[in-house]
């Protein structure tokens, strides 16, 4: 099951876990404190880069709009996540859009001294681009799983993931982010959770999700293709 959530989990907690202390010394000095209330941007698709982030308390969607309005996400960062330094590294603007899902506290490094942490740390560097190379084929993973899979397996997936993502707590999500999640509708996605309750796979407590049976999900996840 680890190699699962492996597929599907970009792992930007781990780009400063290999700096020497002393490299990390360098890299807090070089951090603010900016605090995001719930449902503030980080940063928006189209937008000039301006730093990145590591989250230290809450969490944050990362998503992209769709030509009908229609948000996918793709992610959902947690504490200790690195992120938004994509498009600094590529000299691009950002291809999409960061959103706290809860009150956040982050440490922010600008372009500027970012650019310099570079320099100075060349393990960062090859830490961002090896992590960036995982990230592409977590991509292709999600694109694949949410063009050739079944809603219900997308669905059974997605809570072993989340859940992984909320330490186990229960998976704290609106019903209109969960659906953008696994690509489906309000509507679909409120018979799927009726059906998992009543096959006793997960429980609800208004808007949060409990796993119950992880191995029956996990069965779930090898179903075949079709819907």
């Amino acid at each position: 099951m680890e190699h699962l959530f492996s597929k599907y989990d970009f792992k930007s907690d781990l780009i400063l876990s290999n700096l020497s202390e002393e490299e990390e010394g360098i890299v807090n000095s070089s951090m603010e404190w900016i605090p995001f209330k719930k449902g503030k941007m980080l940063f928006y698709e189209d937008g000039i880069p301006t730093g990145v982030f590591l989250i230290t308390k809450g969490k944050a969607k990362i998503y992209k709009t769709g030509m009908d309005g229609k948000e996918q996400i793709f992610y959902i960062y947690r504490e200790g996540d690195l992120l938004g330094y994509h498009a600094l590294l590529c000299n691009e603007r950002y291809e999409d859009s960061c959103e706290s899902l809860e009150p956040c506290e982050t440490k922010f490094i600008s372009a500027k001294k970012f650019n310099q942490l570079l320099d100075k740390i060349p393990s960062l560097r090859l830490s961002l681009i090896q992590n960036m190379s995982h990230e592409f084929g977590v991509m292709v993973n999600t694109i694949t799983l949410l063009a050739q899979k079944s809603l219900k397996v997308r669905f059974a997936l997605y809570l072993l993931v989340l859940d992984t993502r909320y330490n186990n707590n229960g998976i704290n999500l609106s019903r209109e982010d969960f659906a953008n999640i696994i690509g489906t509708t309000r509507e679909s996605l409120g018979k799927l959770i009726k059906e998992f309750r009543e096959d006793s796979l997960i429980a609800v407590d208004k808007r949060i999700i409990s796993i119950l049976n992880r191995e029956g999900l996990f069965e779930l996840t090898k179903s075949s293709y079709a819907e």
